[in-house]
């Protein structure tokens, strides 16, 4: 039978000592949230500058920094359709230092396009809040003879294989998008993949192609100049930038294909310090001076705690798995 010493006050006083560590771990990741942060943070954009990711970053770094005290530094990292610069940042110190800027390319469509991938979409990634989403828009030219989604489906079945329909690559996202709308309104398209957004509506302007799409933050200038027709956002519903264009759920019920940006840590960031950036980031859209920016942008601003944005992203996740599959393109 073991003996049992006796409880001497030094015995108590050790055994006290020896539990402060216990009692004073949750109170220091606390304080780590507290004091978040404490030095300049980057955010790393996978893509080039002045694209939407870059824009819409800039404008909610740039309040947070102000409301911080703390320079908010948007990295651009691009290279191997985003992969380079998400990679870089799942690599990074889990101390809230360093951010992602994630959207549908990296990390709702890469997991399922790319046969090896260097991160994880899941695994290496902690979701901090959803910053805004905006619709897709399809678009067509002014020479086009349909004006009108109804119209454009009646065209493609009348003429299976003859129309074509431009996109900023294989698998990007306004090439999955597209191949939504084809899979579900039934209709057959020939994909015509260009070297980024920019040459793709040039395309549709000059008549090369039918059809395309953008994402609306890219097309405002266009839209506005009459070079370009809209004929339906991809959003579920009307986008109050334009309102006068219908969305493809009024068409093909239910649909809704938006993009979207989601703030991201890399996983193993304490909670107290993700928490404390959501709320800093909130602070920021929730200033009306940040949002007017970011609405003249054709961004709708979204928010959401941690745990709501992890749940979009899952759901995001399988949308874009279908619209890999059906779309047959692979990446290496």
């Amino acid at each position: 039978m073991p003996m049992r010493l006796p409880q001497t006050p030094r015995r108590l006083a050790l055994a006290s000592l020896a539990a402060v560590p216990l009692l004073l771990a949750p109170l220091g990741a606390a304080a780590q949230g507290s004091d978040w942060p404490a030095r300049p943070v980057t955010w790393v954009n996978p893509f080039a500058a002045g694209s939407a990711v870059d824009v819409v970053a800039r404008i909610v770094a740039q309040k947070v920094a102000a409301n911080t005290g703390q320079g908010m530094n948007v990295d651009n990292r691009t290279g191997a359709s985003g992969n380079i610069g998400t990679d870089f940042a799942a690599r990074a110190k889990a101390d809230g230092y360093t951010l992602l800027l994630g959207s549908p390319g990296t990390m709702a469509i890469n997991p399922f396009l790319f046969t090896k991938l260097p991160y994880d979409a899941v695994k290496d990634f902690t979701p901090i809040t959803q910053l805004v989403s905006f619709p897709q828009v399809v678009v067509t030219s002014p020479k086009q003879s349909f004006k009108t989604v109804p119209e454009l489906i009646a065209a493609a079945k009348a003429q299976p294989d003859k129309l074509a329909h431009a996109s900023s690559g294989a698998g990007s996202t306004s090439h999955l998008v597209m191949e939504l709308i084809k899979a579900d309104a039934g209709i057959k398209l020939t994909h015509v993949g260009y070297r980024g957004g920019a040459p793709a509506m040039q395309a549709v302007m000059a008549g090369d192609v039918q059809a395309g799409v953008e994402g609306l933050p890219s097309l405002v200038g266009q839209i506005k100049a009459g070079a370009i027709v809209p004929l339906a956002v991809t959003s579920l519903k009307r986008s109050p930038q334009l309102p006068q264009v219908p969305a493809m759920s009024e068409f093909i019920p239910g649909f809704d294909a938006t993009a979207w940006i989601i703030l991201m840590a890399p996983a193993g960031t304490p909670p107290a310090v993700v928490n404390r950036i959501q709320a800093e980031v909130k602070k920021a859209l929730d200033d009306p001076g940040v949002r007017q920016q970011l609405e003249a942008q054709g961004a709708s601003v979204v928010g959401g705690n941690p745990s709501e944005t992890q749940a979009f992203h899952r759901s995001e996740m399988a949308k874009f798995k279908r619209a890999v599959e059906i779309s047959g393109a692979k990446a290496e």
